[in-house]
């Protein structure tokens, strides 16, 4: 029997529960191609002939994107409209698995060096100087050797997060069996959380509810400090050895992922107590500022808009750490926003769209960041609003 009731399957329509069951799931060919279609545009745009995507130790979302090989230790690709990609990587008993998932494009070891093979592969494509764009996290020498050869390299990463902004609809459902994967895992927490446990214990708690189901650690964030004498406002990013006891409050921000495509839930507990007039007060200014958010959250809403409808937070004399909202899938998207009083790095004028998928995280704080709750989701942006992927229960909870 799993850990606390749960059964082995998610509640997901059968088609999702298809994609989920494959041995190695597949967006559609028509989807594959739309996305070739975008970057050939991405392109003709720039005046430019071919695209250099890379990535290396699992980062790098536009290699999966393109092939759907999930990078490993490296990967090097050579796009080139009308031809089959070219792709290098890295090592030599990942190719096997490579040429399976990332057909039909022609995988190969990269050898010493996958950017090595790739400029061989655009020269016996007659690649020119100045005619080359490059997405993903290229290195210094990558860069070095790939513009000796062919000049001036056009950084197209910023065009490619705009073309990742708005999702299809095979990638939304991706993300909502992300979605489900991380419900199941911020439930385990919900239903295993009790004095005595470690930090370390909740990992486990969290990791082991949707590891068999095919999910995959993105993140599980948890601040643990006592209520009465509070030590944190946001959740680090690493599991501590501390013992959970009564009286604390624990503040999760929870990401599992399907293949490329996560869920994310922010959710505040209290254990074995009810919370503290404090506490009860930043959750519920919390609460009031996503929605606010969700109120004002749709196709042509603007990013300061948003910001605007938070202010909430500094009226009830609080503030964030954590950013307010973000765009989510294939990366941490754009915008990124904070609040009035902890300001966003960048504040775009271009409006949301329909089809944009965003993370909804009030971090309310006290203003000497000692004292912190935080709750939130990621949605989907529609023309009249915004649609919830999660159905993890809102709200603070005494556990």
């Amino acid at each position: 029997m799993p850990p606390n009731g749960q059964t082995e399957s998610l509640a997901l329509p059968p088609h999702l529960q298809a994609i989920l069951a494959a041995e190695y799931p597949r967006f559609t060919d028509a989807e594959m191609a739309r996305r070739r279609r975008a970057i050939a545009d991405l392109l003709a745009e720039g005046g430019l002939d071919h695209l250099v995507f890379c990535g290396a130790n699992r980062f790098g979302s536009s290699v999966q994107w393109l092939t759907g090989w999930p990078v490993t230790a490296e990967a090097v690709g050579v796009f080139t409209p009308g031809e089959t990609d070219a792709m290098f990587v890295q090592h030599v008993n990942h190719v096997p698995l490579a040429q399976k998932l990332a057909a039909p494009a022609q995988v190969a070891w990269g050898g010493a060096s996958s950017i090595g093979c790739a400029i061989a592969a655009l020269e016996k494509r007659g690649a020119r100087d100045g005619r080359l764009g490059v997405v993903g996290p290229m290195t210094f020498e990558q860069h070095t050797m790939l513009s000796a050869r062919f000049g001036a390299v056009a950084n197209l990463n910023r065009r490619y997060l705009q073309l990742r902004q708005i999702k299809s609809p095979e990638e939304i459902d991706w993300m909502r069996i992300g979605a489900a994967l991380t419900d199941r895992g911020a439930i385990a927490l919900r239903d295993g959380l009790r004095p005595g446990l470690t930090e370390r214990d909740l990992a486990d708690l969290v990791e082991r509810s949707y590891i068999r189901l095919g999910g995959t650690n993105v993140i599980h964030f948890f601040g643990v400090t006592a209520m009465a004498a509070p030590g944190l406002g946001v959740p680090p990013q690493f599991v501590a050895n501390r013992k959970v006891e009564r009286g604390d409050v624990v503040v999760t921000e929870i990401s599992a992922a399907f293949w490329e495509h996560p869920g994310q839930v922010l959710r505040s507990f209290t254990v074995d107590s009810n919370p503290s007039e404090l506490f009860r007060d930043l959750h519920a200014v919390a609460d009031a500022a996503f929605d606010a958010v969700a109120a004002v959250l749709k196709d042509g809403a603007t990013p300061q808009q948003v910001i605007d409808a938070a202010s909430v937070i500094e009226a009830a004399g609080f503030t964030i750490i954590d950013d307010l909202l973000h765009g989510y899938g294939g990366g941490y998207l754009p915008p990124i926003l904070g609040s009035r009083s902890r300001p966003s790095a960048h504040v775009p004028d271009e409006p949301f769209r329909a089809g944009m998928v965003v993370v909804i995280q009030p971090n309310v704080v006290t203003r000497d960041g000692k004292a912190g709750v935080q709750t939130g989701e990621m949605v989907l942006v529609t023309a009249t609003g915004i649609e919830p992927f999660h159905n993890m229960p809102r709200g603070f909870l005494s556990v």
